[in-house]
């Protein structure tokens, strides 16, 4: 479970602060599969990362029971000095996870064949994701969080990612943030609109879809605060 209580985030912008989270308090339950839907620049990814703890708030804190991933992207937890095994290595001690476990897993899954062994710095946008994605899917996280992620390669690569991912959800949830309505419906079956630092939940993915495309649509909310707190 993941709780964010009275959390406060907000960055300056042209004098004023830009609020991604205000006062927010949040339950977000064990299993939920839930879409974390806002307009560019609404912070959505900048939540994700509140949640992970890779940024800190200005106020409130964040509670999270079980275990739960870094937000995984193509790119991320990825680096490009190291070769791919060594990638593999460093995050199965950072986790606390089986070192040969994990390193079979990915070799396996991320069909990178013997550029595992040379540097990520050398890998096509198409190999990082393969290895960023088999490095997620081969720890289990009670709670998986998902930033604008897409599978890379072929159809075979794709259809195989889709099948590892929805396997680890049926013990797992996930917050995802994504751009496409598609993706959403087929992972999602609830959404949370962020805007202007405030959030609304929908139990139902398609009244979330409706709401988030309305604020697309619209003007949207002026951020007026004069101040940023504290």
């Amino acid at each position: 479970m993941i709780t964010l209580e009275n959390l406060t985030k907000a960055y300056w912008y042209r004098g004023k602060p830009k609020y991604i989270a205000r006062d927010l308090n949040v339950v977000i339950p064990d299993g939920a599969r839930l879409a974390l839907l806002g307009r560019n620049g609404a912070g959505k990814s900048t939540l994700l990362k509140l949640i992970a703890g890779s940024i800190n708030p200005q106020r409130g804190r964040i509670r999270v029971t079980g275990s739960l991933s870094w937000p995984i992207g193509l790119s991320g937890c990825i680096q490009g000095e190291l070769t791919g095994v060594q990638n593999v290595k460093f995050l199965a001690r950072v986790y606390g996870v089986d070192t040969d476990m994990l390193l079979s897993f990915v070799e396996e899954f991320a069909e990178l064949g013997l550029n595992f062994n040379e540097p990520v710095k050398t890998y096509s946008a198409g190999m990082r994701g393969r290895l960023s994605f088999g490095m997620s899917m081969g720890i289990r996280f009670d709670t998986y969080l998902i930033d604008e992620v897409s599978s890379a390669g072929d159809a075979s690569f794709r259809g195989k990612s889709n099948r590892v991912f929805e396997e680890r959800l049926k013990d797992s949830g996930l917050v995802m943030v994504s751009h496409s309505d598609g993706l959403v419906r087929s992972m999602c079956t609830t959404g949370a609109v962020l805007e202007n630092g405030s959030i609304s939940f929908y139990d139902d993915i398609e009244e979330a879809l409706e709401a988030h495309n309305r604020n697309l649509q619209g003007d949207g909310v002026k951020n007026t605060s004069d101040e940023l707190l504290g």
